[in-house]
Order: C-alpha cells, then sequence, then structure tokens
C-alpha cells in the first residue's frame, strides 16, 4: 500500500451457517475486488477438502476467477498443498495463469494435509517424498527450455508456506519468498522468520475490525463460538451469525475457551489494530503482512477490510539496524 508495508488477503471462503458454498464463493470474489480497489498487495485463496465451513478447495480455479474480475492486485492460492498434485500440472495451471495475467499471479506452494482424516485418503499424496524434492521439480517446469507449455518462461512469484525452520530453511536455499503464520504462536513466527534469511517474507495473521474495540468483539463472536464449540463439544459446525455466536458465549466456560483459541487474533478498533499490528512487525520482522479472519456477516466482513486497509498505510516494516563496523 503506497506509504505503507504491504498488506495482503488469505481467504478460506467461509461458508456461514445457513448458507452455501455457491454464495461463499462469490461473497470471496465480491471481497477481492474490493481488496482490489482499496490497495490490498495480493489475494490468495486457500486449499482445503472436505472441510464443512470453507468453500476454497480449488485455489488454481478460483485464481483464475479473481484475476478476470479485478485490475492491480496480484491474485494466487496461499497455497497450493504440493503433495497432493503432480508437479508438472501444477506448473501448466498457474504458467497458464502467469501467460494470461502477466505479473499478477502468485503460487505459494505448502506441505500440509488440508484435509480431515476422512477425505486424506481420497487425495493423492506424496507426503513421503521429500518436500525440497518437490519444490525443485516444480521449479525446472518453469524453465525457459521446459518441455512444459506455457509453464515455460511464465514463472508466478512464487512462495514457500510453512511453520517450521525447516521449511524456511528450504526456501532460502532456493532463493524463494516465505510466508508462515502467527495465529498458534508468534514466538515460533519469530523463529522460523528468521530462518529463512536473505529472502522477502510474510506474516499471516487474523485480524477483525470495526469502528471500536466493542464492535468488533461482538463480530468475533462468531469464530470464537465455532472454535469453543469444536474444542468444548466436539460439533464441527459452519460459521454461526452473531447473535447465536454472542447467546452462546453467554456461558462461561465457553466463553473462556472461545478467547483462549483465538488469543493471538487481532481484533479492535482502528487504534488498536494498529497498534497490534505495528508489534507483530517489529517483534518478527516480517517485511509484508497477510491477513485473515472468520466474520459470519459479509457487510462486517468487508468493513473489517476497509478498515485494515486504511489502519495499513500507518505501519512501517522494521528497520534492521546496520551492522557495527568496530
Amino acid at each position: 500500500m503506497p506509504g505503507g508495508v504491504g498488506v495482503s488477503v488469505l481467504d478460506t471462503s467461509p461458508v456461514v451457517e445457513g448458507s452455501t458454498a455457491a454464495e461463499a464463493l462469490r461473497n470471496t470474489v465480491d471481497l477481492a475486488v474490493l481488496a482490489d480497489r482499496l490497495g490490498y498487495r495480493r489475494y490468495w485463496a486457500a486449499e482445503n477438502h472436505g472441510m464443512r465451513g470453507v468453500a476454497s478447495c480449488a485455489p488454481a480455479v478460483l485464481t483464475a476467477e479473481l484475476a478476470g474480475r479485478t485490475r492491480r492486485i496480484r491474485v494466487g492460492a496461499g497455497g497450493v498443498l504440493l503433495p497432493h498434485h503432480a508437479p508438472l500440472v501444477v506448473a501448466e495451471q498457474f504458467g497458464t495463469l502467469e501467460a494470461l495475467h502477466p505479473q499478477r499471479i502468485d503460487l505459494g506452494l505448502g506441505r500440509a494435509t488440508g484435509a480431515p482424516r476422512r477425505i486424506a485418503p481420497h487425495l493423492r499424496t506424496e507426503h513421503d517424498r521429500p518436500f525440497d524434492e518437490q519444490l525443485t521439480a516444480l521449479l525446472r517446469w518453469f524453465d525457459e527450455d521446459s518441455a512444459a507449455m506455457p509453464a515455460a518462461g511464465n514463472r508466478p512469484e512464487l512462495w514457500v508456506l510453512g511453520s517450521s525452520v525447516a521449511t524456511a530453511g528450504t526456501a532460502a536455499r532456493l532463493g524463494l519468498p516465505y510466508a508462515t503464520r502467527a495465529e498458534a504462536d508468534p514466538d515460533t513466527a519469530v523463529t522460523v522468520l528468521a530462518a529463512a534469511d536473505g529472502v522477502p517474507t510474510m506474516l499471516e495473521t487474523p485480524v477483525i475490525a470495526a469502528p471500536t474495540d466493542a464492535e468488533a468483539e461482538r463480530v468475533a463472536a462468531s469464530v470464537r463460538a465455532r472454535l469453543a464449540w469444536r474444542s468444548r463439544h466436539g460439533r464441527r459446525v459452519r460459521l454461526p451469525d452473531v447473535a447465536t455466536a454472542v447467546t452462546a458465549l453467554a456461558d462461561p466456560d465457553d466463553r473462556a475457551e472461545g478467547h483462549r483459541l483465538t488469543r493471538h487474533h487481532v481484533v479492535g478498533g482502528p487504534d488498536t489494530v494498529r497498534e497490534r499490528l505495528q508489534e507483530l512487525l517489529d517483534r518478527t520482522g516480517a517485511d509484508e503482512l497477510m491477513v485473515s479472519g472468520y466474520v459470519a456477516d459479509h457487510d462486517d466482513r468487508c468493513r473489517s477490510y476497509e478498515i485494515i486497509a486504511d489502519v495499513a498505510r500507518g505501519l512501517r516494516a522494521r528497520v534492521l539496524s546496520a551492522p557495527s563496523r568496530g
């Protein structure tokens, strides 16, 4: 964003209770158009399989739609789970996208399963094959003299996605930018990003913004209730509306569990969000931020991203001090 650190969006296309996957995907397209207009740097679609409340399972397909509906913003996958796919096919898909939308396509690559146990056996998987071997095989298909058309010479911007020092080291060795998450443990993110030496880095974190801290807390009730129900009662439900969630969180144990599970989420009004995001940048040294957020009401979700876009203009990446010459 002009004058500030680059901020992007990660979208899983959440399916709200009482809604449909089709509506979730239409909301994703609508939000991407808004993000384009607001000046976000990237808009990434996730890959998940067989998850009741998530509609984003085919990032290449969704990327094509997003690229066609937006004008400036970079779009892509956050990410393609490479063990489930033949590297050649991934190269062909994203090489095609890059050929059609040059300098606008990102390809984030991860190694997670991205599916519950009942679905995982139905996916092609090479989790026993070293991830760096799969990455190297994919990179070769983008070479100028590659036999893969149209991947040859049409390489998108590739990112390695992960949560370990090992994957960060792989990214650094291959000279690829690296992205990790802050949701589970920001301290781990600090260590992991430090291992991605010499390459651009990005930190993804859940953010829910509203005009005031109190309103943001109300909007965040949906994701807190959903996580609490899953943790305490084994209920795998879609994202509830705010009124249902607020009623559910009247139970003190559910409320405490919901807050515990979202303790690293950034929730608040503009000043709170600005302070928390700047703290993350200063703490981790990330070059870019990517924000996500489970918000039940689409209008609330759009408003959240409008506020984040405004806040982002005042954010600054951490400036590393010059080495001593003593």
